[in-house]
């Protein structure tokens, strides 16, 4: 198709909404009635910034995830041939177009037309729309050096692709959305989109079918034993299933690599968007040692889990085949019967095991909780506590803790060496009436054995499963919460109401920004309210201090006025639009809240992600340049300088080292650069010298819209 077929493809922006819905419905994502959509203007999205929170908020409101991804230019086609679906922006010099790619046939991309028909289109063709904009000029440059060296442009076509992409490597192409089932779906629907349930039915078959081939090589082996001579065509036959096992092997192989980093990312996502979402209060209660404790047993919860799904599966694949070979030979019923008991047996000790380590890991999980709180608090423990004492504590939890290891390494040698031995045992008695009465052929006597053997290996994958399984339950405890928070309702939001709020309006013209009216709230575990019957309203512009005694509960209504808490009662109301209307990301957006010192942190990471953390990523250069002048305008020019990185130095516990004022600085510096219409400090200034307080109030009072400052009297 040429460019003209192209442009027939396009949605235009008065209908980018039901694009969105026609892709996400197209490609599965979405399945619930028809929406009545109100597409963005274009004095909506002059920006490229207001265009992607309108198409954030328009995917969140169907339930799906659009992440803007951006891509180096080397690298555009490779994406659009390896990703599904894509909403595809391009630029126009009234509008903005966009594209909904659904899928791929080879060099094809197939793209959903606004007829809602599926059309095909070249991969070159769309790269090359996409790219027109920063390719051109740089083309008509390469064009030139090719003319000036004498080559001929049908020539030099490869030097030509060779130079552009090494000119334009540093360019990223943006406008581009995945979208994506929302990591608070059910786990099974991710699991289906990310095609992992086909990819593990064809590991079944490709295990099932080298299994067989297997025993039927051996098969081959024992009729050539039991006939006393091997046929050269039944050696050929013998050949070839061995060569027929290799690459099902592979196969296998590579299916079990692909499921596992798949599945093992998507559990990741999921656990960390649901630790996101932890309520405040279900983390308050718990230390630093409890919470490395949970993230420690993350990680086991991938490993473990996956390795007892695939010990399990493979296992019980090979109990299957040994079943059906056991009833097939001398002991028939009776070796059966034998089998089914002794896996009873083994599941019994399974759980014997289960519980012994999961008395071993909370005794685990308490040394550590104990001892990350101690390093804490280790010069309170060191003034409070006698010299001879120090260590009184860990020797005796130590002392616990070996015994619960000797009491769980004792069941674990008997699940380990007693079920597969022992039914080495258990099966050759199963035999012994054929050996006793006679009458049983030495086929059906080696037919017995086989499956002995077979049993005996698939039982050896068992009890290696049901050690992961055991050790996976009891990390799964762990984290549970983090998953399951993940399933939280998150307030969507009407997606005609971003970037349209107060349109043309000045931050100082003094209307009503932000209204509560009779609010009140309570904590679970306390009877008087934090706060009850309070009303106040905030205008556009005004700089307020609120003052108040500690636990009156400035900070509960702060968090109240941020929406990170519920009401029990009252209404809050931003521009006039209450919280369900605007959505629970865009009321962050538009009111910014600073927590108090000890609530905030500084992650390892660069100095730019700490600071643009309420902003997009990767940074534009305007983004950068904000930050550094916000930095500068807080005293911390000096810090900048020091650092050998700039603002893309590494910062936090592996990083460079901040002090309690740069903290402070820093977390200022963060919530101003959010752009929020609200900015509300608790307590924020408080770590700050009297000379950094004046710099950060002037830049506090010269950047904020509007400003709201909680403060001890």
């Amino acid at each position: 198709m040429n460019e003209t077929d192209l442009d027939s493809l396009l949605w235009p922006l008065s209908r980018v909404a039901e694009a969105i819905e026609a892709l996400a419905r197209r490609c599965g994502l979405f399945a619930g009635p028809a929406q009545n959509w109100a597409s963005p203007s274009g004095s909506e999205c002059k920006e490229a910034e207001s265009m992607a929170r309108w198409i954030d908020a328009a995917a969140a409101h169907l339930g799906v995830e659009a992440e803007p991804v951006g891509v180096a230019y080397a690298e555009v086609q490779a994406f659009l041939a390896e990703n599904v679906p894509l909403l595809l922006r391009f630029p126009d010099q009234t509008a903005p177009r966009f594209a909904a790619l659904i899928g791929h046939q080879g060099k094809w991309a197939i793209v959903l037309g606004p007829d809602l028909v599926e059309h095909r289109l070249s991969l070159e063709s769309l790269r090359s729309a996409l790219c027109r904009g920063f390719e051109g000029p740089a083309s008509h440059r390469v064009d030139e050096v090719l003319r000036a060296v004498g080559i001929a442009e049908g020539e030099g076509s490869r030097t030509r692709v060779a130079i552009l992409q090494e000119t334009l490597s540093g360019v990223r192409l943006d406008g581009i959305w995945l979208l994506r089932v929302s990591p608070r779906a059910g786990f099974m629907s991710q699991m289906l989109r990310a095609g992992l349930l086909r990819r593990v039915l064809g590991l079944i078959g490709a295990y099932t079918a080298q299994y067989f081939l297997f025993l039927l090589s051996w098969w081959i082996v024992g009729k050539a034993a039991f006939e006393g001579h091997f046929e050269h065509g039944w050696l050929v036959a013998w050949a070839l299933l061995l060569l027929t096992i290799i690459p099902l092997r592979l196969f296998a192989t590579w299916l079990q690599g692909l499921v596992a980093i798949r599945t093992g990312a998507l559990l990741k996502q999921r656990l960390l968007y649901g630790a996101l979402r932890l309520d405040p209060d279900e983390m308050r209660h718990q230390g630093a040692g409890q919470l490395l404790g949970r993230v420690i047993e993350s990680e086991s919860v991938e490993s473990l889990a996956l390795s007892f799904g695939f010990l399990g599966l493979f296992s019980f694949i090979e109990l299957i085949f040994a079943t059906a070979i056991l009833y097939a030979g001398a002991g028939g019923l009776l070796h059966v019967s034998l089998l089914c008991a002794w896996i009873g047996v083994s599941v019994f000790l399974g759980w014997l095991y289960w519980r012994q380590r999961q008395n071993w890991t909370q005794t685990r999980l308490d040394i550590t909780h104990d001892l990350v709180e101690r390093m804490v608090g280790h010069r309170t423990v060191m003034a409070q506590e006698l010299r001879e004492r120090w260590h009184d504590r860990e020797d005796q939890a130590l002392e616990h803790y070996l015994e619960r290891s000797l009491e769980m390494d004792r069941v674990g040698v008997v699940l380990a060496e007693l079920v597969p031995r022992g039914w080495l045992v258990f099966g050759l008695i199963g035999l012994a009436p054929a050996f006793i009465w006679g009458g049983t052929s030495p086929a059906e006597l080696a037919i017995g054995l086989g499956g002995i053997l077979l049993a005996y290996r698939a039982l050896e994958q068992l009890v290696s499963g049901i050690r992961n399984f055991a050790g996976a339950a009891i990390a799964w405890s762990q984290v549970k919460d983090f998953f399951h928070a993940a399933r939280k309702p998150e307030i969507a939001g009407d997606p005609a109401h971003v970037n349209n709020v107060t349109k043309g309006q000045s931050d100082c013209d003094g209307r009503e920004m932000l209204v509560a009216h009779d609010l009140s709230f309570h904590y679970h575990d306390r009877s008087e309210p934090a706060v009850k019957g309070l009303s106040l309203s905030v205008r556009a512009g005004e700089r307020l201090l609120l003052e108040g005694p500690s636990g009156g509960g400035k900070s509960t209504l702060v968090a109240l006025l941020a929406g990170l808490r519920l009401p029990k009662t009252g209404l809050v109301l931003l521009e006039g639009l209450d919280r369900q209307t605007l959505g629970s990301a865009e009321w962050r957006r538009r009111v910014a809240l600073v927590p108090q010192f000890h609530e905030n942190r500084v992650l390892t990471e660069s100095l730019a992600f700490n600071l643009l953390m309420g902003r997009h990523w990767p940074p534009l250069d305007r983004d950068l340049a904000e930050a550094e002048a916000v930095c500068r305008e807080l005293g911390l020019g000096a810090l900048l300088d020091q650092m050998p990185a700039g603002l893309f130095q590494m910062v936090g516990e592996s990083g460079w080292q901040l002090s309690h004022g740069e903290r402070s600085r820093v977390y200022i510096a963060r919530a101003l650069l959010q752009g929020a219409d609200l900015l509300i400090f608790d307590e924020s200034f408080a770590a700050l010298d009297p000379e950094n307080l004046a710099k950060a109030l002037v830049c506090v009072l010269s950047r904020a819209r509007s400003l709201m400052v909680i403060a001890h009297p």
